[in-house]
């Protein structure tokens, strides 16, 4: 079980990605029913560093706290590509992960992780601007450009800040559940999982940046995801050809209409078995995939499970019923 949280901070953190693991592991969330955890700030290199930010902090722990902790977590900081690390932390890493702690790299912190070896074999994520960097680096580690993080017990690691937080709350969905999952994302108004929260990865969003022809398509899209369409059919309703259609699809959004329309229909498909009691080939007909075997093939390569196997890991407790 997880009851004792340690992040561990050296000189030019970044303070949002501290902040992230402060947020999902350090606050007293009692009043709610939800976990409490023994939760300290360690420092790896003095009692006082400073931020990215220009301010500084100062700290009662030293890395002998990370010997009682079951989760290890380490946050961005500056220039953490390029410098190196002090051997007594690398050392209590891996002391760490070989009596079965799990650790947890946000941004940049991944570089921290790899300095000790615990990349070694294991596929990883981090940011996409130091996925090249991290390869080089660490040519024994399997960098996973397109995943904003990765479990590779006990090594987690997520990709940029928002990531931290998909990867924070996957431990705590691992640990509590769900409902427990879903309510401290509700306290942080945040999603509860970002693209469907799947045990061992997630995949990187479809980014939404710049739609500027083809947004009231993707609108139409997500309110259609039970419809068969074509390629043709949507580039009428963008008053394009078929061609260039799939191309400024393609500049707009990142991935092909075909990709985007099954990657909705899955995430659809998710919340439908964490939030009703539908039948397989019922959640196959509403998300567009026309029968439970076809669900479950797509569910299988997208997600590494089948749906009903996803359903009991993420699904909460059914409520006890009272008697009238």
């Amino acid at each position: 079980m997880l009851n004792n949280v340690a992040v561990v901070l050296l000189d030019g953190v970044h303070p949002f990605e501290l902040g992230v693991v402060c947020e999902v592991f350090g606050l007293d969330r009692s009043e709610q029913g939800l976990p409490v955890y023994d939760f300290a700030v360690v420092s790896a290199e003095g009692p006082e560093l400073s931020t990215h930010a220009g301010f500084s902090v100062r700290l009662e722990h030293g890395l002998e706290r990370l010997e009682e902790a079951d989760l290890i977590a380490i946050p961005a900081g500056e220039d953490y590509g390029s410098r190196e690390f002090p051997e007594p932390l690398l050392d209590a890493l891996r002391r760490a992960t070989a009596r079965g702690t799990r650790v947890l790299s946000v941004c940049s912190g991944v570089f921290v992780l790899g300095a000790a070896g615990l990349l070694d074999g294991r596929r990883c994520a981090g940011h996409w601007r130091h996925a090249d960097e991290l390869a080089i680096r660490f040519p024994r580690a399997r960098v996973e450009r397109d995943m904003l993080y990765v479990d590779e017990h006990p090594v987690i690691t997520s990709a940029g800040s928002a990531a931290g937080i998909d990867s924070c709350l996957h431990i705590i969905r691992q640990e509590h559940g769900s409902e427990v999952a879903n309510a401290i994302a509700r306290r942080m108004v945040v999603p509860p999982h970002r693209d469907g929260g799947q045990a061992q990865y997630v995949e990187r969003p479809v980014p939404t940046t710049r739609c500027d022809t083809v947004g009231e398509v993707l609108v139409w899209m997500e309110r259609h995801l039970d419809r068969a369409v074509t390629v043709e059919e949507l580039a009428e309703r963008a008053h394009m050809s078929p061609r260039t259609f799939a191309r400024r699809f393609q500049q707009e959004t990142g991935t092909t209409p075909y990709r985007w329309l099954l990657r909705q229909r899955v995430l659809l498909a998710q919340q439908l078995l964490e939030g009703t009691d539908e039948t397989v080939d019922s959640v196959a007909g509403r998300t567009g995939f026309g029968n439970g075997a076809t669900l479950r093939h797509h569910f299988l390569r997208v997600l590494g499970t089948t749906p009903n196997a996803y359903r009991r890991t993420f699904r909460g407790p059914r409520p006890l019923e009272t008697a009238p």
